[in-house]
């Protein structure tokens, strides 16, 4: 609220400024934040137009989004206490208070990174925690997969609210705006821009108090968050890999430095002060075509084919019931996984 029981300012009038902060980054948005604090004069920042205004607000409406400017009672609080806070975001589905972890790694991960981090997604959400991520392709995707499953899960954008990256995430992204939220400081008609992305990471930390990579090269965009995570005086933890693999350079040296080691999801919720959820129900495998695919691993339908000596046309109906029943994950290379692999001991 304004100092001295100002009124506070329209939220459509705060949405048009939002198009001058996205071009001018940081300094334009401390700016209107200065302005809010005490709205006196001129607005700091060019206004848009208000027909563009009254089209975004409809565009949004239209797709199940809400804007939510920072003085609104249900804007994120985490989001208010970061150093470069955003002016508003677009909203769709519900975000409530709560333990929230942010699971962040590569979009080019490999099949064990994916697994862990759809394990990890569903352990957390099963024990009522929030499971945050950025919705791209790869450990986004699997984390936000995994807490479907088990609860409820955020997924922060670097685009507007029309325009759902990757194109692939479509039906990812309602199932996540019905169980959770998805969420954007970009105004409807911005792209999915190169210089979003990282801007974008700084909303993850601001919604979380833990975050933890699963997988990352020396220059993923997980470090970069992980980065602004200390910065923002957020725990950061980091699941260890093998020392042959550029997708575990990111985390084994986030542990060197002094992260903690992720084993499990338990040591997550220890950071958390939570208890560890009961074992999920989920019988072991028995089928041998399951059987046939390691855990942390996928496999062709010609591998498990000659790995079980089965007719081609018996794998291929096994792999469909299996996929069908939730217990393989069919990758977007054509080989199929196993799902959520709850590591021995945890």
């Amino acid at each position: 609220m304004a100092n001295g029981g100002a009124a506070i300012p329209d939220p459509a009038m705060v949405l048009a400024w939002l198009w001058a902060c996205e071009r001018g980054g940081r300094p334009a948005r401390q700016a209107v934040h200065a302005w809010l604090a005490d709205p006196v004069g001129t607005p700091p920042v060019p206004a848009a137009p208000p027909e563009l205004v009254t089209q975004a607000l409809a565009n949004a409406a239209s797709r199940g989004w809400r804007w939510v400017p920072c003085f609104d009672p249900t804007f994120p609080q985490g989001l208010l206490a970061l150093a470069d806070p955003p002016i508003g975001v677009f909203l769709r589905g519900r975000w409530q208070e709560g333990p929230a972890v942010a699971l962040v790694g590569s979009r080019h991960a490999s099949a064990y990174g994916r697994e862990v981090a759809e394990y990890l997604g569903s352990e957390l959400a099963r024990a009522g925690v929030w499971v945050v991520s950025g919705m791209a392709r790869g450990v986004d995707g699997a984390a936000h997969r995994g807490a479907l499953a088990g609860g409820r899960t955020a997924a922060v954008w670097g685009a507007g609210p029309d325009c759902v990256y990757p194109r692939e995430h479509e039906g990812l992204a309602e199932a996540i705006a019905e169980r959770g939220c998805l969420l954007t400081e970009y105004p409807p008609g911005s792209p999915p821009l190169p210089r979003h992305f990282p801007e974008r990471n700084r909303l993850i930390v601001g919604l979380v108090s833990v975050v933890v990579v699963v997988e990352a090269t020396e220059r993923s965009g997980a470090l970069i968050t992980a980065r602004l995570a200390l910065d923002e005086g957020r725990e950061v933890m980091a699941v260890p890999g093998s020392v042959f693999s550029r997708l575990s350079t990111g985390p084994n040296g986030l542990i060197r430095a002094g992260a903690a080691p992720v084993l499990g999801a338990s040591d997550i919720l220890d950071i958390l002060g939570l208890p560890k959820p009961p074992p999920a129900a989920a019988p072991p495998p028995d089928d041998p075509i399951e059987l046939a695919i390691p855990a942390g691993r996928s496999m062709t339908a010609d591998a498990i084919a000659a790995a079980t000596g089965k007719p081609m046309a018996e794998v291929l109906e096994a792999l469909l019931r299996l996929e069908l029943a939730g217990r393989l994950v069919r990758e977007a290379d054509g080989s199929y996984r196993r799902c959520r692999a709850n590591p021995p001991g945890h």
